[in-house]
């Protein structure tokens, strides 16, 4: 630990790459704790907080690096916890929620960026989708906590879970202390020797010399030098051409994950289900448990194979999928369903269908697997490796800002048109995913592979609207090409003199 980390640890990708994901099981939690819960001030708290710690990670993950913000959240996490489990009235409970979801965005948007910088290029897909697939644990582990205790007399029954949940963020902020730093914000930083000797932990088993190591150290030194000429770092930057293009891109895909439709499923998977006609407690913990099960299971294809299939191909077909069982569910729903009450509340409910009530629960289950092996795990991923090193923090920042601002529209807009318009909902997030497949087919390059610096090239192509046109070995160099360039550009820079 004289380096400030563990250097066997960084010597393994998976738990170097992986651990941090702690912060996204954050997240899960918290979905998970406000499934039964439709009011909206309370479920939209938390995206109103993690809206405010995502635009915070601009200046935080610059200023003081990625693995200090990432410590940071989790304490963060701990104290709104506290309010939360401590809570006497709506008002505690919100405030506490609210410094929760500035844990969670500060770490939402720190973690993939963090991951992206610190793994290598062949599998930081797979590490970055880690992620979601955190978040799908949180979710799962936090629902069945939260239906045991709910069999609890009194004010345990959720003091207990909210609790509970200090755990994890615990953990996350003490282990950060034996993981290395970004190598990326570490040259950033004039601090290259610190850098090199992280690199040569992580991908050369502590071998400076090793080709993939030096490969990384020069083409994140060129990087950084070119951007360097460009003036000091801005908000500004996010503006210009080249990176305006891309601010688009990560921005919108992280909306496009929102209007999807899965915040209907996780958030008020209660309420759906009890439209569908399925009733009764025990019916409710299968069905529901069974679809949190799902959640998990399906994002491990995405994580195997995401770097061999692609982000492109992925968004493309969740899109579609995820449309057309939307689609389905508001079809039939339609079909079948009238005006009912349950609980002394007015909803669209089937009742006598019993075939309907199943097929609609299996529309839901199909697409949260849609969901799990497609866009869950590529929402994070993509806007993580899109952005130069030199507006990376803040560009990830907005990308995150924006999933939590349409987090927190839904938080309102969900239950009022499940309660108004019922089964239409459906079709307009079904709209939605068909509006997205068409803006990806046009306008998402395909970055699967490369190293981050080695994007710059994929964008360098244009193709704005035509973006499967750009092949999957652009971008791509030897050690020898990048050191010929860097030795061009210094003497391009120094010329000799005769």
């Amino acid at each position: 630990m004289g380096k400030g980390y563990s250097a066997a640890i960084a010597s393994n990708p998976y738990i170097v790459g992986s651990f941090a994901c702690i912060g996204g099981g954050l997240f899960g939690l918290d979905i998970s704790s406000m499934s039964g819960v439709l009011n909206g001030a309370i479920v939209a708290s938390m995206p109103a907080g993690s809206l405010v710690g995502a635009v915070t990670v601009s200046y935080l993950a610059d200023k003081i690096g990625r693995k200090k913000t990432i410590m940071l959240s989790g304490w963060i996490w701990v104290i709104g916890s506290i309010l939360q489990c401590a809570a006497v009235n709506r008002a505690m409970l919100c405030v506490g929620r609210v410094i929760s979801g500035i844990s969670v965005g500060l770490a939402s948007a720190t973690v993939p960026l963090y991951q992206s910088e610190i793994t290598e290029p062949r599998i930081r897909g797979r590490l970055v989708s880690l992620q979601q697939w955190s978040i799908t644990w949180g979710i799962l582990i936090q629902y069945f906590i939260q239906f045991g205790c709910s069999y609890i007399d009194g004010v345990a029954s959720f003091r207990i879970p909210w609790g509970l949940q200090m755990i994890p963020a615990i953990v996350l902020s003490l282990g950060m202390t034996f993981f290395p730093e970004s190598p990326r914000w570490l040259v950033d930083h004039d601090r290259e020797e610190e850098a090199l000797t992280i690199l040569a932990d992580l991908h050369g088993h502590g071998d400076a010399n090793a080709e993939i190591v030096q490969l990384e150290f020069n083409e994140i030194k060129q990087q950084v030098t070119f951007e360097r000429t460009e003036g000091a770092k801005s908000y500004m930057d996010l503006l210009k051409p080249g990176i305006i293009r891309r601010v688009g891109l990560g921005t919108s895909l992280q909306m496009w994950s929102q209007l999807c439709g899965m915040n209907i499923m996780m958030y008020y998977i209660v309420y759906v289900f009890q439209g569908a006609g399925l009733t009764g407690r025990r019916g409710n913990l299968i069905a529901d448990s069974v679809q949190y099960v799902l959640n998990v299971a399906f994002t491990i294809p995405a994580i195997i194979y995401i770097d061999r299939w692609g982000r492109r191909p992925l968004l493309l077909i969740g899109t579609l999928l995820m449309g057309f069982w939307l689609m389905l569910v508001g079809g039939l729903q339609g079909g079948f369903g009238h005006w009912g009450e349950i609980d002394n509340s007015r909803v669209w409910v089937i009742e006598g269908h019993e075939n309907i009530t199943k097929g609609i629960i299996v529309c839901s289950y199909l697409f949260v697997c849609s969901f799990a092996i497609t866009m869950g795990p590529v929402s994070w991923t993509y806007p993580a490796e899109i952005f130069p090193m030199r507006v990376r923090a803040k560009a990830v920042s907005a990308s995150t800002a924006t999933n939590w601002l349409f987090n927190f529209a839904l938080a309102w807009a969900v239950p009022p048109g499940l309660s108004s318009i019922a089964y239409k909902t459906y079709f307009i997030f079904g709209t939605f995913n068909f509006a997205a497949f068409i803006h990806i087919f046009f306008c998402f390059p395909e970055t699967a592979g490369r190293t981050l610096e080695e994007i710059e090239e994929v964008f360098a192509q244009g193709h704005t609207f035509t973006a499967w046109k750009v092949k999957r070995d652009i971008g791509k160099k030897t050690l020898k090409e990048v050191v010929a360039k860097e030795t061009d550009s210094a003497e391009h820079d120094y010329p000799e003199k005769v």
